[in-house]
């Protein structure tokens, strides 16, 4: 209020510093004339400049570039990306909800307004923006009858609204219509007025003889609502109202947040008071104690379940916590697949929850895996030669297959298991801290200490990870060396549906036998022999002989099997197939007590270690670091919080007296409203 003229403030790079009228205006040309010879010609940075001055409302102004309308055509192509670039610009800049537009158009028919356009994509109903028509004076004499300027001067919400009058809730209900005489202000030769009092008469002489020419072509004269939307002064009057009634409606709001803030201060810099006070090596160790239990109960908090920190800032999804901690995926790279969803996969989770999300796909994924294909070549190296005989055991083929499958699939996910936990373990040291810091019981400025705690930790959940994951493999490594039929109690049973079905398919004791002696490879012979075996069977008018018979085929079949599976090399279909199902049992009952196995190895040697384990290793590496006085760096530690002091002191006068000021305005702009 004490400001007679006008003190201007250049801010660049968050300093300010105090110009003079002219020499904002050079600083402002000479940024002009450097854009122009830039490829670009516009910049986003903004130039900011501070007025004080009595008869300046405090509010800011944001000039943006001048849109440019690029002609179509591929030549233009360079033009139109300026176009686009210079539109996006000026769009971000219209997107806060708090400013108010001002659009200035410079068009005689309101359906070809072109900035109009663009602000409506940020303003759909031109609830905030205030229309303004430029170059009034050149415009009136485009009129060449009344109805026209009555048309342009009153144009119906449909025009204003590129077509749809419903929705538009135009600032100040109307255009205002403005004219500004041309020539600058200055000492110059090339200057047409030499002090801003006569710019200003000349501004003022222009508003009168714009309306008095609207009168004229009207021919009637403008009611008081029309003139109050001609000319500057009339365009500033509705903007200072609109501002006051702005600040009427906001400064009460502000008022209380700025309490809150200066509380918020206050509190920040009696508590720094307190951290000053406190830098005793002794008191510094009390609270570096108190500090690792709160520590240690918070990650056991964590496990155990807590709202305390913020799922939307802390929590991940399975899509960010496959993309951070790594996903279950083949020997190809390609992510395994899971019949059916995850429970619980897009909700962002963090501590115990999410890793009994990461396990629950763990036993999704790997306890679905299948073994893979085996080919005929494989089986046939697998078969071998015995130290004694050179038949063949398909069982021990079988085994050999299968185990050797089962390791060279199943080892990789023990890796990648113990990768996903160790990533969510170690997600709980930033969101212990910050549930430590809301609290206030952090070891605020003491990095040094911070930074040892952070490295145990971390120490720890790498170490018991890697240690877990050593039982879990030779675990593995036991379970795939030595087959155990009564350990894997799928093996006993996997034939036999397998068989069933095999004999459901044969008819009579041809049929089976001429499917046993497919073990052979000789079923032209099988199906000879099988065919009089039947006839006997069926044919014969005794029922002993019969009876006969039919335990002569079974005989028959036993050697035909003895023989298939005791001494033949040659793989038949049907051996194949039932080496196949053998290696599958085989390779399913191994996979299922891996998986097994495996989650119960990282609950009990990985997870629950850091509850009973952590706490008392923690507790001796900082009492061993606390004997050799190298956690806390008292002298740094007090030069950090004395500067941290000056700053909430400097930040407790600024709000201080930004407060005083908004209670200052608000009582001012109250009295002011009350005199009739």
């Amino acid at each position: 209020p004490s400001c007679q003229e006008p003190k201007c403030f250049l801010i660049d790079d968050f300093r300010e510093e105090r110009k003079t009228l002219q020499q904002l205006q050079d600083y402002i040309e000479a940024e002009n004339l450097r854009l122009e010879r830039e490829e670009i010609h516009f910049w986003s940075k903004e130039i900011i400049v501070r007025f004080e001055y009595k008869y300046c409302p405090n509010l800011t102004i944001i000039d943006t570039p001048g849109l440019i309308a690029a002609p179509p055509g591929k030549r233009n192509a360079p033009m139109q990306a300026a176009a686009a670039a210079v539109e996006e610009l000026v769009l971000a800049k219209l997107a806060s909800k708090e400013f108010i537009i001002l659009c200035v158009e410079d068009v005689s028919d309101w359906n070809n307004a072109t900035t109009r356009r663009v602000v409506m994509k940020a303003d759909p109903d031109l609830s905030r923006t205030v229309l303004v028509s430029t170059k009034f004076d050149t415009r009136l004499p485009q009129f060449g009858r009344s109805v026209d300027a009555e048309m342009f001067t009153h144009p119906p919400p449909a025009a204003l609204g590129g077509g749809e009058a419903e929705g538009i809730r135009l600032l100040g209900g109307r255009p205002f219509f403005t004219s500004v005489p041309s020539g600058r202000v200055g000492t110059d030769g090339t200057s047409v007025f030499r002090t801003h009092d006569e710019f200003k008469e000349a501004v003022a002489m222009r508003e009168s003889m714009d309306v008095r020419e609207l009168e004229r072509i009207v021919d009637r004269g403008v009611t008081p609502e029309e003139r109050a939307h001609i000319g500057i002064s009339r365009l500033r009057v509705f903007l200072e109202q609109l501002l006051q009634q702005q600040y009427l409606e906001n400064v009460p709001t502000i008022i209380p947040l700025l309490e809150k803030e200066l509380r918020t201060v206050s509190d920040n810099l009696a508590s720094v008071n307190k951290e000053l006070e406190g830098l005793d090596m002794n008191r510094l160790r009390d609270r570096g104690r108190t500090f690792r239990e709160n520590f240690v109960s918070k990650l056991a908090e964590l496990l155990k379940g807590t709202v305390s920190a913020s799922g939307e800032r802390f929590g991940e999804t399975l899509a960010d916590e496959r993309i951070r901690g790594g996903a279950f995926v083949d020997a190809q790279g390609a992510v395994l697949p899971t019949e059916g969803d995850i429970p619980n996969a897009h909700m962002r989770l963090f501590g115990g929850a999410q890793y009994h999300r990461a396990m629950a796909e763990f036993r999704a994924k790997v306890g679905g895996l299948r073994c893979p294909p085996i080919d005929l070549e494989q089986l046939v190296n697998a078969c071998g030669v015995d130290d004694v005989h050179d038949g063949v055991n398909y069982t021990r083929t079988a085994c050999v297959v299968a185990v050797t499958q089962a390791r060279t699939v199943l080892e990789p996910y023990l890796h990648q298991l113990g990768f996903r936990l160790t990533h969510i373990l170690r997600r709980m040291l930033p969101i212990s801290m910050h549930m430590l810091q809301a609290e206030g019981q952090f070891m605020t400025g003491h990095q040094q200490f911070l930074k040892r705690v952070g490295s145990a930790f971390r120490n720890f959940v790498d170490e018991t990870e890697a240690s877990c994951r050593k039982k879990c493999i030779e675990d593995l490594h036991s379970t795939t060396r030595f087959v155990t039929w009564s350990l894997h109690n799928q093996n006993h049973t996997v034939l036999r549906p397998f068989l069933d079905e095999m004999g459901k398919s044969a008819r009579g004791g041809a049929s089976t036998l001429a499917s046993l002696s497919m073990l052979t490879g000789n079923a032209g012979t099988a199906t000879a022999n099988g065919a009089g075996k039947v006839g006997s069977k069926t044919g014969g008018p005794d029922g002993k002989d019969s009876a006969v018979d039919a335990a002569a085929a079974q005989h028959e079949n036993l050697m035909a099997l003895l023989e298939a599976t005791l001494w033949s090399r040659r793989l038949g279909t049907l051996s194949e197939q039932i080496v196949n199902v053998l290696v599958t049992g085989i390779f399913e009952g191994i996979r299922n007590h891996f998986v097994v196995n495996a989650e119960l190895k990282f609950n009990c040697f990985f997870l629950m270690p850091l509850v009973d384990t952590f706490p008392q290793k923690l507790r001796t590496e900082i009492e061993a670091a606390f004997e050799k006085n190298d956690v806390f760096d008292v002298d740094t530690v007090r030069a950090s919080l004395e500067a941290q002091k000056d700053q909430l002191e400097a930040e407790v006068k600024r709000v201080e007296k930004l407060q005083a000021k908004f209670v200052n305005i608000h009582h001012n702009l109250t009295v002011k409203s009350a005199v009739p």
